[in-house]
């Protein structure tokens, strides 16, 4: 089977790749995970769009805007709280952390991309922001909607 797969030379004769051969005897990409990548596909990341449609809801139902009062971080050492210096905290603002530290996590591990986490996030809100619309209509009483801001920036009220 004289198969012939065009790999550029540059690739082929690259440091990074003895370097990899040498570290792991193979001079295929190294998994974080000794069994190896899941055998399901990468597109989406299922933890983004959980956490998109997640904080979409929560931002929606929670004043985005207000200011965590106080907060603290670790001391450097690990052993303490200290007071928290620099921008005001928001609940929108840690809200759009968290769906983003969630989501990339699964990168760090070389199981998804940058775009399988930020498409994910994106499905995610979408599908919140459709169930929201659907619940709209079954309030009995006057209701002026949700109102959010979704990841892209744009303050949207369903």
């Amino acid at each position: 089977s004289g198969v012939d797969y065009p790999i550029n030379p540059v690739v082929l004769n690259s440091e990074a790749l003895a370097e990899t051969f040498n570290k792991f005897g193979t001079y295929l990409l190294p998994q974080a995970y000794a069994e190896g990548a899941p055998a399901h596909p990468s597109y989406v990341s299922g933890h983004a769009a959980l956490i998109g449609a997640m904080v979409t809801i929560l931002k929606a139902y929670f004043n985005e805007s207000f200011v965590i009062p106080d907060p603290v971080v670790a001391s450097s050492d690990g052993l303490s709280l200290i007071p928290y210096e620099g921008p005001p905290l928001t609940i929108g603002g840690e809200l759009n952390k968290l769906a983003s530290n969630i989501s990339i996590g699964r990168s760090f591990g070389g199981i998804h991309n940058r775009n399988d986490y930020f498409d994910g996030i994106m499905l995610g809100e979408s599908m919140a922001i459709g169930i929201m619309r659907d619940y709209r209509k079954t309030y009995n009483e006057f209701f002026k909607g949700f109102s959010l801001t979704k990841f892209d920036g744009t303050k949207i009220t369903i």
